[in-house]
């Protein structure tokens, strides 16, 4: 598993969370979160017959109207949906509409739908993992049964994604993973933030070690990263990409948790067959890692790439 090797992060995101939060222990978190790590366990997983709650209503769309591509906001290593509130919300007043469709979801594959799946052509979902101690494995586990579940029941086949931290490398990842599934949504365009590409510091990527050639390529490679290297091709040419990193500007040249060197390092995969593709660099204080997503710049971008000002 992949995890941010820092007493003062986890600290800081249990402040986050709410108080009222209702669901497995840290120990039955864990445990799942083991489980869905490595793909032999997760029979152990499926063998919990899912409960569906929907408690979501869903708005009429003309019949004239084109597809709907939803835009779905996906949490890191830890987060919930504190991490994507400020986000979501933006979105919302950007689109003048702050509706939008909260799903709850478990590693045993129970999912809670609240709040509203709007009838334009971009909808807001935002998903909230309940078993939050999970790393890239559980991660691309949780979205290879919660994205079709929501594109069958909701009628879209593309979506757009807004990934902060480690949910960036497993939207790429799962979008090469299942690009020749039929059913399968395939993504239309996503912003990362704050992705560890190659590496969380200290975890697979030492500070000013690691370095990009002219090319862009890392001289070292993690194996997720050589994965998503490998697969590059199974990474359609037509999506849109926004990669927006942070650098504190001290002595690691990171965001204290994901160096600069990782984060940019999936330009090299990307970028020469993407539709589209821009980086982003913030600088100073608000660069931290698991500020990012809350920070106007940060959303003032965002929002643009996704059309919604």
């Amino acid at each position: 598993m992949l995890f941010f090797n820092s007493r003062k992060y986890a600290e800081e995101t249990e402040k986050k969370r709410r108080k009222n939060q209702t669901g497995h222990s840290v120990n039955q978190m864990i445990a799942l979160g083991l489980l869905a790590t490595f793909p032999p366990c997760r029979i152990f997983l499926k063998l919990h017959r899912p409960k569906i709650a929907d408690q979501a209503t869903v708005e009429e769309r003309p019949a004239a109207a084109g597809e709907q591509v939803p835009i779905i906001y996906i949490h890191g290593f830890r987060g919930g949906d504190y991490t994507t509130n400020v986000m979501v919300q933006a979105a919302g007043q950007a689109k003048g509409d702050s509706r939008f469709l909260k799903v709850e979801a478990d590693l045993l594959g129970n999912i809670r739908l609240t709040g509203t799946y709007t009838g334009d052509s971009q909808p807001i979902i935002q998903l909230a993992m309940k078993d939050r101690f999970v790393g890239y494995q559980g991660i691309n586990y949780y979205l290879s049964f919660v994205l079709p579940f929501l594109a069958h029941k909701y009628g879209f086949s593309h979506y757009s994604a807004v990934a902060h931290s480690l949910g960036s490398p497993c939207v790429v990842a799962t979008e090469m993973r299942f690009a020749q599934k039929p059913g399968f949504p395939r993504l239309a365009s996503c912003a990362l933030i704050a992705g560890p590409f190659n590496g969380v510091m200290y975890l697979g990527d030492i500070p000013n070690v690691n370095q990009l050639t002219e090319s862009g390529r890392p001289s070292m490679m993690t194996p997720h990263y050589s994965y998503m290297l490998r697969h590059r091709k199974d990474f359609s040419p037509s999506i849109r990409v926004l990669n927006i990193y942070g650098n504190v500007l001290d002595a690691t040249n990171s965001d204290r948790f994901i160096s600069v060197v990782s984060a940019k390092s999936i330009r090299y995969v990307l970028a020469p067959n993407a539709r589209f593709y821009q980086e982003v660099e913030v600088r100073g204080e608000t660069a931290e890692h698991s500020q990012m997503h809350d920070e106007p710049f940060v959303i003032g971008i965002l929002d643009k790439f996704l059309g919604l000002q």
